[in-house]
């Protein structure tokens, strides 16, 4: 099986970027995250197809 949700470390390892980016920015720069748990036992994951969607989106078109 493979794997669904990255946590917040492995998206941020993943996009070369820092934890505290992900945690702060990745919402706002269109990367949306799933919360399991509540309160400060919450852990935010990421869906591995949409982070990987979503780096596509990025691409700058070259010329």
């Amino acid at each position: 099986m493979s794997q669904t949700f990255m946590s917040a470390k492995e998206t941020a390892k993943f996009l070369n970027m820092s934890v505290p980016w992900v945690y702060r920015e990745a919402a706002r720069a269109g990367l949306a995250p799933y919360r399991f748990g509540s309160g400060r036992n919450a852990k935010l994951q990421f869906k591995v197809t949409e982070v990987q969607a979503w780096v596509n989106q990025q691409r700058l078109s070259g010329g």
